[in-house]
């Protein structure tokens, strides 16, 4: 049987080339003319086959002449030779080819061309019966991915291959700005690894990397070995170099080992592990410093208060510093109607200091706590439930362990609604808690809250009676019925100006209080709408008033403990709120009515909206008793207006403010403002000033301005920055300052930063230098993150995120930093 000449491996060999390391992240090739190194051949067959229709295609030959002298001897196939198989084409000027033996000979003017590349080259030749092949001075094109380089030599041996002189760079073939070359390169397709051998990134002709040996990945399969480092250098940590390794342990599990050297502090290491199975997924995260220098280079922050005094029982946290942290769920199957998943978040840091001395953010000091829960959590149609329980651990070291929130150890709830009918909804809330506290009474809670609604609507309007009644009950333990009991005690006597005996406190006390109220409110709308035209471009305009009343008798809950309940912030939610507490310590009483108007403009054109603009008030009809801590009771009169407008005049302008002004004192309670103007397809400017003053007290609580920009000069440099600055502490927040050139296939940011450092205030200074090597990787610490973090509309996608607010939640994610 004569054998069929197969097609050479040309792709397997430039596959296994330096574009095997190329990066598999998304680039933006924008700004890259379009160019290639080996343009199309205009002589190739069309095909729609792809790499893996190729071991059942038939090979077919074409050729100008064909000789052969006898049998044994060589083909000879001459003068525009044509091969093809499936998606693959070669052509030459001569062929030779001997059946027998399995050697061929393919010279002058070789190219190939596939699905995934193109090449050309001087010679080849090889032995199919051997499967030994080697290929001279070629180049190649990349077409399912940019890329493009050149070999002296490439050589095959079964499973085995080598590759001499090779080079590798994403730039047009016009203007190569980086590539990397390496003097030679050893692959196993078996293993699917290969060994790179005098390695060099160069960077306009100048050397900026070389590596004498290392190994890397030529396909997909996930393998142990090391990922791209990140080197810093800051004030605080000196020089600081991550390496990452990365551990493939089984195909549905793997593990992250990070060592990190800081030359200011000291060595730690950090490890991940993740896994993932049918039923659920989960990630371990950690790490450790076995000796943090930090400490003791200036030890009055952990040992001395504010006033610098010391502080009893404290010690310098040197040793054994670390962070744990745990994220699982697991799907449970359907019981009872719904779908039940276990999940568990949880997290742990060794002191009071880590989060503050570990991160590079603002973000990350602004958590006092860090929160740990697992639970059971079920889904139904009407219906939601949970049983769970979380801890609390202290993260500041300004603040007291008493002012750490209670664990909820246990904590269920259960939350239904259903409609009946086309009039009518019913619904229930309803939690029960244990609350557990290192320094605290305890206590736990039952809360309870059916309700009826009736939600009429038409095309135009809307109209939702809602009837509620709540009702909570505690149990307390003896210390907190005690405390409870003396401050009553204590607040009778001031108030009837008798004195506090034993008696009066024993008539006060009550270990099992309880509050049952009921909740009336009426929530009502109607839309207006008619076509108009500004400036020749026709809008939709809508007019929505909307009223919101709210009714609810006066309970005396000074006898309830506060277990987990903050009054809300003042905002446009809150007007149309049944209560203005978070929690179920306090139901405020209320005999009120929100009035409120918003107006919008949409665009017919593009649906739009170039404007929306709202107004809203609450009028008190009596004084509002309840209150919780300091506060005081809310007079009978005209709540602060609530006003906010967002404004788009173009594509390329966006304003936002929001203001509240309070009648009885004539001022401001909060004023906003939030401006964006897009330059160009790159640029942008963000100005943002926020001002908040106490509605009690009448104190500043803030005023702070925030600046940031990324402006393009040309289509290759630009500038960033940014100014966050805290005008009521007179104090900087942040500020960043930095220069970045971006072409085809490089990238280089220079960054200066200055940031808050800890909570005491001081700064710390950092300078980043990163070259990104489009399809690459890049070397240097990354800082594209940090930008699009501190700069919103850095990366065009993030436009329509929601911008962070300026005043930060505590209750966070345990991660010890987000950002970086």
């Amino acid at each position: 049987m004569r054998k069929t000449l197969q097609l050479l491996p040309l792709s397997l060999c430039i596959a296994l080339a330096l574009p095997a390391m190329a990066a598999e992240e998304q680039e933006d090739w924008s700004l890259c003319p379009v160019g290639d190194a080996v343009p199309p051949f205009e002589d190739a067959p069309a095909t729609d086959a792809t790499a893996a229709d190729r071991p059942n295609a038939p090979t077919d030959i074409e050729g100008g002449s064909l000789s052969r002298e006898s049998d044994g001897e060589n083909i000879v196939v001459q003068d525009n030779v044509r091969l093809s198989r499936g998606d693959q084409f070669l052509h030459t000027d001569v062929l030779s080819y001997n059946e027998e033996s399995g050697q061929y000979v393919a010279e002058g003017g070789v190219r190939y061309q596939d699905s995934g590349m193109r090449i050309l080259a001087e010679r080849a030749e090889g032995d199919q019966n051997a499967d030994r092949h080697s290929i001279q001075d070629l180049q190649y094109q990349l077409t399912e991915r940019r890329g493009n380089g050149g070999a002296e030599r490439i050589d095959l041996h079964g499973a085995q291959g080598s590759l001499v002189g090779s080079t590798y760079t994403t730039c047009d073939p016009d203007d190569q700005q980086w590539q990397l070359k390496a003097q030679r390169i050893d692959i196993d397709t078996e293993e699917g690894m290969a060994v790179a051998r005098n390695a060099v990134v160069k960077i306009h002709d100048v050397p900026i990397l070389y590596v004498p040996w290392f190994m890397f990945p030529i396909d997909d399969r996930r393998r142990t070995g090391l990922l791209y480092p990140s080197i810093s250098m800051s004030g605080r940590n000196g020089l600081d170099w991550k390496q990452p390794i990365y551990l493939n342990l089984a195909p549905n599990y793997d593990a992250t080992l990070t060592p990190r050297i800081m030359s200011e502090r000291g060595a730690m290491i950090g490890t991940e592990f993740r896994w993932l199975y049918p039923g659920g997924r989960g990630e371990f995260y950690g790490e450790w410093m076995p000796h943090d220098k930090l400490p003791g280079s200036e030890p009055d922050r952990y040992l001395r208060d504010d006033n610098g005094n010391p502080i009893a029982g404290a010690t310098l946290p040197e040793d054994d510093r670390g962070l744990l942290r745990l994220k699982a769920n697991h799907n449970l199957g359907d019981w009872f109607g719904g779908r039940w998943q276990a999940r568990a978040n949880l997290g742990w840091v060794s002191d009071t200091h880590y989060l503050d001395d570990f991160s590079n953010s603002l973000f990350g000091r602004s958590s006092y706590q860090m929160t740990s829960t697992i639970g059971l959590y079920g889904r139904g149609r009407y219906w939601d439930a949970g049983l769970m329980a979380d801890h609390q651990q202290l993260t500041d070291y300004t603040v007291p362990e008493r002012n750490l929130r209670y664990d909820r150890l246990p904590r269920a709830n259960f939350n239904w609604s259903q409609p009946f009918g086309n009039w009518f909804e019913a619904g229930l809330s309803a939690e029960a808690v244990q609350f557990r506290h290192d320094v605290r009474d305890e206590g736990s809670r039952l809360d309870f809250k059916p309700y009826i609604s009736m939600p009429l609507e038409g095309a135009s309007w809307f109209l939702r009676p809602t009837l509620a009644w709540r009702y909570t009950s505690y149990g307390l333990d003896a210390n907190l019925a005690d405390s409870i009991a003396t401050d009553r005690a204590k607040a009778f006597a001031d108030e009837t100006g008798g004195t506090v005996t034993p008696d009066l406190i024993a008539r006060f006390r009550n270990d099992s209080p309880s509050r049952s109220l009921p909740i009336a409110s009426l929530d009502a709308g109607v839309y207006f709408d008619r076509s108009t035209t500004i400036r020749g471009e026709r809008y939709l305009h809508t007019l929505e008033p909307r009223i919101y009343y709210l009714n609810a008798p006066y309970r005396d809950q000074s006898d309830l403990p506060r277990f987990d309940t903050t009054a809300m912030t003042y905002s446009w939610g809150q007007l149309f709120r049944d209560n203005r507490y978070t929690g179920a310590d306090r139901q405020t009483d209320a005999n009120q009515l929100t009035t409120a108007l918003t107006t919008r403009l949409i665009s017919e054109d593009d649906g739009r909206e170039r404007l929306s603009a709202s107004i809203g008030q609450i009028q008190y009809f009596d004084d509002v008793r309840t209150t919780l801590g300091g506060e005081r009771p809310i007079e009978q009169g005209k709540s602060a207006w609530i006003a906010d407008v967002s404004v788009s005049p173009s594509d390329r302008w966006n304003i936002n403010v929001g203001y509240q002004w309070d009648p009885k004192f004539r001022g401001e309670d909060l004023a906003s403002l939030r401006l964006r103007y897009l330059i160009g397809e790159a640029g942008v400017v963000n100005l943002g000033y926020r001002y908040r003053r106490n509605p009690t007290t009448r104190e500043d609580l803030l005023e702070q301005v925030d600046f940031s920009f990324l402006y393009p000069i040309d289509h290759n440099w630009s500038v960033v920055g940014r100014y966050y600055y805290s005008l009521l502490d007179d104090k900087l927040l942040e500020s960043i300052a930095g220069v970045q050139w971006e072409s085809c296939c490089l990238a280089v940011r220079l960054v200066a930063r200055r940031y808050v450092r800890n909570r005491d205030g001081d700064l710390d200074d950092s300078l980043r230098l990163e070259f990104e090597l489009k399809g690459l990787g890049s070397a240097g610490q990354k800082t594209e993150r940090e930008l699009r973090r501190a700069i919103l509309g850095y990366d065009r996608d993030d436009l329509y995120l929601v911008p962070p607010s300026l005043i930060t939640d505590d209750n966070v994610d345990s991660s010890p930093d987000p950002i970086l």
